[in-house]
């Protein structure tokens, strides 16, 4: 069926309106209601005049995946309650089918060819961070600040998914999270809006390509919108509250990059913000969302977020949950079934407007236009496509590409690395060093599990030198690993292996101890209150330095952790996170030299867990010096981080000298800074640019990010490094939410990290008229 929108158009003539009961025309529109266009308006205006009210509604609603649709369809409970539903053309979407094309196509052709308009489903699915074949953890890419690879990364797996059937990515997460405690920064872009919104470019253009129509790229999801990075207490769907500078200062920015970049979707967080549940909250949708920014795709709730609204203690039940959500602007509900079960009630007994159905319904339809469904609703769904594209050798390429990018050395003290190649014998110790499931980390949904190269895989390629393993201990009792969802059970008292680990220390030359977080002790729900190495690995690392003090730390996880014991003792740390199916390798290839490490922190790591929420584009105060006891900050603590966001060592060392500023206009300044590689090896460095605006109507953070260069140099060349301040980066929201530029005194200071040194200064004057 080649042209499927002629399909549709020919049903809608021949059908008769006698015969479309329930319909409920078009009704005047809300005054708070946008008008979406498109190169598809015909179409959608064609296809709805011809859709019953419970149709536009079944649009709107979305289910899981919930039987074998190559098999025979469901016959009891509530499976076969939607299976109905997609027959009757009550669903819009599904997520999560697994099996591949051919599940999807079985599903697909029953919206296709039994309903009565035949409209195609959108087939979603989380890929997250690559779809069967892993790439690193989001973090972790973060920690690259390559925005090109990170485009890559996205492409790839929206390639890989779209031809496993799936036409939209529950991704990219760009909420901005200062606490790492909550276990879902593993899934985003780190503290900083500026990197964040980056980030977010980065991704939404990665998965949705050029062209969203051709059968490689996929609909991009920004979520979740809004807060819920700023969860209290870290603790996963806890209560935000915050006030209108940092909403429209920190957490807006990168979700207003991603509307600005095409993102055809976003999803509602689960939390509630200054007291209303983000999912009912008309403020965020109808009033920023789709009023100032002028969005005109389509809004999802997460998982459950609309019925969720009554344990919220906000809507009495689900009925008032469905009115909350549509009158909010929430366009497809995820598994709620409030739409499906109250929307209908509420549109004829006169509580909700049926306009506010119908904008939602044009949403929606309007981006399975734009995907090409109505032309051709299987073309995601080749079988031969599938086989050749999983899996293919650029992915895996590009993944080991991307992980090595992700990994930042964080400390080298005596040049323990990188490693000697010959005559040393090597101690490889810790149960994740020969993990092959965990360096996939969280979100792997699409994975197989053992799919990953081990450090233990990839330190046995290179051959010179005598490499032996221990386990020493396990991070968690092995049977609590088994899925996604699951509680892990840490091995909080198991200390028999140690015994093993030590005599082989002792023996060697070089200890490489791999600790750190099993790959599901992180993400959604997996929010911890202790961040430091979890169950007898501290321990493990303490009775090894005992007799071999040659250690190099190889970290393994999806947060910061709080790590200040082995930043006083162990020689050389490495931040590898999980690092997707190339991890070993990549790390192995880090640890010996093949590649110089250039990834920086995209979040701060603490000194203890009681400095959290700690960041580095921080206030002031009104006491920051110690003039007397009587001034910000810990008795038992220094205020200071661990590593500060944007560190990162290299294998070489840089410098920067002839800092410049030339201001061209009172709303543009040109900067630049020359770079050096000191050292004897080709390395690449991060140059940063951070901004203090000295006194403003609403007082500023005493550095923020507004530019970086990744550059890479040969031993002793020098680069000049150019940036340039616009009104963008001059600029913050107010407590009116209007965004001003204010005369007056900025530092700017540059170097290879937040606590850059290299600094001078320059005034801002008034924009003259």
């Amino acid at each position: 069926m080649k042209n499927y929108s002629l399909y549709i158009l020919l049903i809608c003539i021949i059908t008769s309106c006698n015969d479309l009961k329930n319909n409920t025309s078009v009704s005047q529109k809300d005054p708070g209601q946008q008008i979406i266009h498109s190169g598809f308006d015909d179409q959608i205006s064609d296809l709805m005049a011809k859709m019953t009210l419970k149709e536009k509604i079944g649009q709107m609603n979305q289910y899981n995946g919930f039987w074998d649709a190559t098999g025979p369809s469901p016959d009891k409970g509530k499976s076969a309650m939607k299976y109905e539903h997609i027959r009757n053309g009550y669903v819009g979407s599904m997520l999560n089918i697994k099996g591949g094309v051919k599940q999807v196509k079985a599903v697909q052709k029953i919206a296709v060819e039994e309903t009565r308009l035949g409209i195609p489903l959108i087939i979603a699915f989380d890929v997250i961070h690559g779809f069967k074949t892993i790439a690193p953890i989001p973090l972790a890419e973060s920690a690259s600040w390559d925005m090109e690879t990170i485009k890559k990364s996205a492409q790839n797996a929206a390639e890989e998914a779209a031809a496993s059937g799936i036409n939209w990515t529950f991704a990219p997460m760009i909420d901005t999270s200062r606490d790492a405690r909550w276990g879902r920064v593993m899934e985003g872009g780190g503290e900083d809006p500026f990197l964040g919104s980056k980030i977010a470019i980065a991704r939404v253009k990665g998965f949705q390509g050029e062209d969203l129509s051709t059968s490689n790229t996929i609909a991009a999801c920004a979520k979740h919108f809004a807060g819920y990075g700023f969860a209290e207490a870290g603790r996963e769907y806890n209560t935000v509250d915050v006030g209108t500078s940092t909403l429209n200062n920190i957490i807006f920015p990168p979700f207003k990059a991603a509307a600005e970049a095409g993102v055809k979707t976003f999803m509602n967080s689960f939390n509630e913000l200054n007291g209303i549940p983000a999912t009912g909250n008309k403020y965020l949708q109808r009033e920023v969302l789709k009023g100032k920014w002028g969005f005109d795709g389509f809004v999802v709730s997460d998982w459950g977020s609309m019925m969720e609204m009554t344990a919220h203690g906000h809507a009495k039940d689900l009925k008032q949950a469905a009115e909350f959500s549509i009158k909010a602007g929430s366009d497809m509900d995820m598994e709620s079934y409030v739409y499906v079960e109250h929307l209908a009630d509420l549109v004829n007994e006169g509580t909700v407007d049926v306009s506010l159905v119908d904008d939602a319904v044009r949403r929606i339809l309007k981006v399975k236009f734009e995907l090409g469904l109505f032309e051709d609703p299987y073309r995601y769904c080749d079988e031969e496509r599938e086989k050749a594209i999983t899996g293919k050798k650029e992915f895996i390429d590009d993944a080991l590409d991307m992980a090595k990018k992700s990994i930042v050395l964080l400390k080298n003290n005596n040049n323990l690395l990188p490693l000697k190649k010959e005559n040393q014998k090597i101690a490889l110790i810790g149960a994740l060093a020969n993990d092959k499931t965990s360096p996939l980390g969280n979100w792997s949904l699409a994975g197989e599990p053992g799919s990953a190269i081990s450090v233990l895989e990839g330190l046995q390629q290179y051959k010179g030198n005598n490499l032996s393993y221990a386990k020493g201990a396990d991070v968690v009792v092995p049977k609590s690993k088994a899925a996604w969802a699951d509680e892990v059970v840490v091995n909080k008292t198991d200390t028999s292996g140690f015994v093993e680990a030590i005599a082989l220390a002792k023996k060697s030359d070089v200890v490489v101890m791999v600790l750190g977080e099993h790959g599901m002790q992180s993400g959604e729900a997996k929010s911890r209150a202790n961040i430091d190495l979890p169950g007898v690995q501290q321990e493990l690392l303490e009775a090894v330095y005992k007799v071999n003090k040659n250690i190099v730390l190889v970290l393994t996880n999806g947060r910061p952790l709080a790590i200040p014991w082995a930043d006083e003792n162990i020689p050389s740390i490495v931040e590898a996170w999980q690092l997707g199916v190339q991890s070993g390798n990549a790390i192995a290839q880090v640890l010996y030299g093949d590649y110089n490490p250039s990834g920086k922190l995209p979040m701060t790591f603490p000194r203890s867990v009681g400095q959290v929420p700690i960041y580095y584009n921080h206030k002031n105060t009104g006491r920051p010096s110690a003039e007397n006891v009587f001034w910000s900050h810990y008795s038992d603590e220094e205020n200071t981080p661990l590593y500060p966001f944007g560190y990162g060592l290299s294998y070489t060392t840089f410098s920067y000298e002839n800092l410049k500023i030339d201001t061209v206009s009172d709303r543009e300044i040109k900067i630049s800074v020359d770079l050096t590689n000191t050292g004897e090896v080709k390395g690449k460095e991060v140059a940063q640019l951070y901004i203090h605006d000295l006194f403003a109507s609403v007082t500023r953070p005493v550095r923020e990010l507004k530019g970086f260069e990744l550059v890479e140099l040969e031993p002793k060349e020098t680069k000049t490094v150019h940036f340039t301040l616009s009104e963008k980066e001059l600029g913050f929201y107010d407590n009116n939410e209007a965004y001003v530029i204010e005369p007056g005194e900025f530092n700017i200071y540059i170097g290879g990290d937040s606590g850059a040194l290299l600094q001078d200064s320059f005034k801002l004057k008034k924009q003259s008229n």
